[in-house]
């Protein structure tokens, strides 16, 4: 057996990995910082501008904002092949962010890999474990209690391979980050020790806690204009409202990148939003990409770049070009973004980062895109005449002015009256969204009025939390009926310990949230959920009913006189400094040889990894259908959160709640399928696991955009596990088929989507083709029905030469095992 160092450096030369720390030891015109927290990590503008210029000669055309960011970061410019929508592309992202509940399976899979260190600068972010429940204080310290075995690996974890932690109550992983104010300064070690993961040793002088100030952990921290970084969190996107290219992965990706693996990605299209004229009154950030929800749908935006620009563009904040990228995940778009402004450039100097706000100005030519350059579809928004909007039920892309859903919740029957009013999420809690809450709140307890709703408040990060508890915003919103919850996603991903309904009582409730698939919210399958922006929830939890619309409106003050909100005014940033709030960052430490990370074989929230079985060499023959998936399965069917995130660690027991939303076309119901061997119906998980254990292999059929929402690689990783082939649909979302491909299975779409109705759940499915399996080939399937009949299909795949190799050993991560060997 080669020495451990020896099969890295193979591991290296094989993949062509970069060497850690290679970027901040080359020459530049500048040396700036990418983040205050790793000071040695450099940002590389004349990479960038190095690199776009060899393509531009290439390619001998003006390039978008999104080409020049991303061909800016090619591995090997001067030869990539580049082709819109068809070739793939190999990257060097500049950095990886993970949340607490996928940076659990991300690090597993990395300690799986045998490297000792990550290779790019890369973060943790504990934000989704923490359940809402009683309020902030209290929920953060139950979730501390209920979570330290997770919290204490991802700590130990992030300690061993040289990944920075944020801990539980910093705030959402896009919406909070935090500029040091201390930099350099003495070691908190008190503060340290006191930390939930006590297995974590005191630092060298020089590193450790920071005392630390700032807003949106991403957004504020990570995230700056040309950057290209990569997230396990399929709202990463936040970011491209700081001029960056930030995309949503699954956690395979991240190991990938982590191991300084060039990433690969189909090279996108992309799509320009013009905007014109100015955001005024009522009107904000959020209601952009609702109308943008509404022209595209939830599938209008996959395998593209929604690119904005235009004289429109200046009047946005900087925060709320971030909502509108944030939500963008929402139309399937690969990620979203917005050129550099006079906007960027002030947030990030009121942030503490002037120095990177100065040297984009001087780079600021290759932060926007060239005159004349051409886009793939071009959508024109007038924000003079854009109104208020309000989207769902069910779906985020269902658009409805606010002026309007009250009729139309009439005409359909949905509830009117709002049961809960939500504000926060990573979509919607910065400093501006809660101070035009406030502003709303305010008028309303000038007449004497509070909420008719209930009404929830998420702080954005920990500094948001302590600002506007300084700045009174807070104790407004509280005056007015609010509950300020945990600084964390909380009801946004389920995480919410709903106790005013029961399971199936139909409801409305209103959120200025990003997702309102069916259960998404509180598990029940009747809560109506509308999604717009924060303002026009605290306006219609005050009034308490759909019908109403703050543009024309009038509430009865506690005098019985009649009055008529006017449109909120906050201010963009706060005028002063930011309020840092607690210590709440780990730096990783220089030598972390002795470090231990501890994963008992007796835990019920972590597991350690098991190989995936590699490919036989055959084609997959009589394949059972576990289950024909009817309509809409997002990745909240596939692979629920809500209570199921405290297994996120652990794939046997979160395989518990494979595809128990998804609804099964032979009987419309949920989590009930057949069991073809002994004919009785019974949960999905159960069915698999019978057909695991009797060596029946089998496939999932599924309608259009499968894999819908989330990059939560579980929704891969489960079927996998328990002894899935291939999932065969009319058409993929772009997360989720990479997914698929990660772990080894087939992600396969119908050449003709009317042959979806071909297959029955009664049928068999053979596979053939997989000994010649190449890109762009199709592959055959065989129908068998039971009456002995059989009929012929084509599949599509959109695998390459790379991809088809994870398949071939049983896994993208096997794959990268064997490169060592």
């Amino acid at each position: 057996m080669a020495p451990y160092s020896l099969l890295v450096t193979r591991l290296q030369k094989a993949l062509g990995v970069r060497q850690y720390h290679v970027a901040s030891v080359l020459c530049q015109r500048a040396k700036v910082a990418m983040s205050h927290f790793e000071p040695s990590e450099y940002i590389r503008y004349d990479l960038l501008e190095k690199n776009i210029n060899i393509v531009r000669k290439r390619l001998n055309r003006p390039l978008t904002l999104s080409e020049k960011i991303v061909y800016g970061h090619l591995d090997d410019p001067a030869n990539q092949e580049i082709e819109r929508g068809k070739t793939y592309l190999r990257l060097r992202p500049d950095r990886v962010a993970m949340q607490d509940a996928t940076a659990q399976m991300a690090m597993l899979q990395f300690i799986s890999s045998g490297l000792p260190k990550v290779a790019v600068p890369s973060t943790i972010h504990c934000d989704h474990l923490i359940e809402a429940q009683l309020g902030g204080e209290k929920d953060l310290r139950r979730a501390k209690d209920i979570n330290q075995e997770v919290y204490n690996f991802l700590a130990t974890a992030g300690a061993k391979y040289g990944v920075g932690f944020w801990r539980p109550g910093s705030g959402i992983i896009h919406q909070c980050s935090r500029e040091p104010s201390q930099l350099g300064g003495a070691l908190d070690r008190a503060a340290l020790l006191h930390s939930h993961a006590p297995r974590v040793k005191p630092w060298e002088a020089g590193c450790g806690l920071l005392k630390t100030a700032g807003l949106l952990i991403i957004l504020e921290n990570y995230a700056y204009p040309g950057v290209l970084l990569i997230g396990t969190d399929s709202h990463t996107p936040n970011g491209g409202g700081l001029g960056g290219i930030c995309i949503g992965v699954g956690g395979a990706d991240a190991v990938d990148v982590m191991a300084g693996i060039p990433w690969e990605l189909k090279c996108p299209k992309v799509i320009g939003v013009k905007l014109t004229g100015t955001l005024s009154g009522w009107t904000s950030p959020k209601d952009v990409i609702l109308k943008v929800a509404g022209i595209l749908t939830v599938k209008g935006g996959t395998g593209a770049i929604v690119e904005y620009h235009g004289p429109g563009v200046d009047s946005i904040s900087c925060t709320g070009m971030a909502t509108i990228c944030n939500m963008g995940a929402e139309i399937g778009a690969t990620t979203s973004v917005f050129p550099y402004n006079h906007r960027m450039k002030k947030y990030l100097s009121k942030t503490g980062r002037a120095d990177i706000a100065n040297l984009a100005e001087e780079f600021k030519d290759h932060l926007v895109p060239d005159p004349g350059c051409q886009y793939d579809q071009v959508i024109e928004i007038n924000l003079n005449e854009l109104k208020p909007h309000i989207n769902g039920p069910f779906t985020p892309d269902l658009a409805h002015p606010v002026a309007d859903v009250g009729t139309v919740a009439e005409k359909e029957g949905w509830p009117l009256d709002i049961r809960v009013g939500l504000i926060g999420s990573c979509t919607n809690s910065s400093y501006e969204d809660m101070g035009r809450s406030a502003a709303v709140a305010k008028q309303a307890l000038a007449h004497g009025l509070k909420c008719k709703s209930q009404f929830t408040i998420t702080p954005g990060s920990e500094q948001i939390r302590a600002t506007i508890e300084r700045d009174g915003y807070a104790q407004i919103l509280r005056d007015v009926g609010g509950v300020v919850l945990a600084n964390a996603c909380g009801p946004c991903i389920g995480q919410w310990d709903r106790k005013d309904i029961k399971k199936g009582e139909k409801n409305t409730i209103v959120t200025s949230y990003n997702r309102n698939f069916t259960g998404r919210n509180d598990a029940n399958p009747e809560t109506h959920a509308f999604v717009t922006s924060p303002e026009i929830v605290t306006a219609l939890a005050i009034a308490g009913t759909l019908k109403f619309n703050p543009e024309t409106d009038f509430l009865t003050g506690k005098d019985g006189k009649k009055f008529k909100l006017e449109a909120p005014d906050a201010d963009e940033l706060p005028r002063s400094d930011f309020d840092p709030g607690q210590d709440t960052y780990q730096h990783p430490p220089k030598d972390s040889s002795g470090q231990r990370v501890d994963v008992s074989p007796t835990s019920q929230r972590l597991q350690l990894l098991e190989p995936f079985d590699k490919w036989d060499g055959k084609d997959l023959e009589d394949l059972q259908i576990l289950i024909k998936v009817k309509g809409k399965c997002t990745t909240d069917h596939i692979s629920a959160a809500g209570p199921w995130l405290k297994f996120r660690g652990h794939l046997d027991n979160i395989s518990n709640n494979l595809l128990i939303g998804a609804i099964n076309i032979e009987n419309g119901k949920a989590n009930s399928v057949r069991n073809a061997v002994t004919q009785e119906f019974g949960p999905v998980p159960d069915t698999a696991r019978y057909y695991k254990k009797h060596g029946i292999r089998w496939v999932v059929i599924g309608d259009e955009n499968y894999g819908e929402g989330s990059s939560r690689e579980h929704a891969a990783l489960e079927p996998r596990h328990l002894g899935g082939r291939a999932i065969i649909t009319k058409s993929f979302a772009r997360i989720h088929e990479t997914n698929l491909k990660k772990q080894g299975l087939l992600p396969l779409t119908f050449a003709d989507p009317s042959d979806y109705n071909k297959i029955h759940p009664v049928d068999k499915l053979t596979i053939q083709g997989l000994k010649d399996f190449a890109p762009g080939k199709p592959l055959k399937c065989i129908i068998k029905h039971p009456n002995g009949t059989q009929e012929s299909i084509l599949l599509n795949h959109t695998f390459n030469e790379t991809q088809i190799e994870w398949f071939r050993a049983g896994s993208a991560l096997n794959r990268m095992k064997e490169l060592q060997q």
